[in-house]
Parts: C-alpha cells; sequence; structure tokens
C-alpha cells in the first residue's frame, strides 16, 4: 500500500485531495488577506489580488507538504 491518497471519501462521495487543498487555501489566505487589511499592511501591495493568489499558492504548498498530500 503507498502513501498517497488518491481520493478522500466523504460518506459516499469521493472528493480529490486536490480540491480540499485548494478550499483550505482559499479558506487560510482570505483570513490571511482580512489580517493584512486590518493592519493596513495591504496597502503597501501594489497588485492586492496577485499577492492574494500568491498567498493561496504558498498555503497550497505547505498544506501539501504537512497535512494532506496530493
Amino acid at each position: 500500500m503507498t502513501d498517497l491518497a488518491h481520493e478522500l471519501a466523504l460518506g459516499d462521495v469521493y472528493l480529490s485531495p486536490l480540491l480540499i487543498v485548494v478550499f483550505l487555501a482559499f479558506v487560510f489566505a482570505s483570513i490571511t488577506a482580512i489580517v493584512l487589511n486590518k493592519l493596513k499592511v495591504s496597502h503597501y501591495m501594489l497588485y492586492p489580488s496577485l499577492s492574494f493568489i500568491c498567498i493561496m499558492v504558498l498555503y497550497m504548498a505547505l498544506i501539501d507538504s504537512f497535512i494532506i498530500k496530493f
């Protein structure tokens, strides 16, 4: 048996691990964006939407390497 998960079962519905990783990364990036807006750090970013995507990609890499392997 391999260490890699090919699909996650939620009842009778099978989900791709990538779908869950993207959803969790979006939630964590949204929380980070809210915190950055409250601290007024986002005013110093040239392209806030691009920085949101970059933060989301970083969270995807962290979640993939430590929590859910896809």
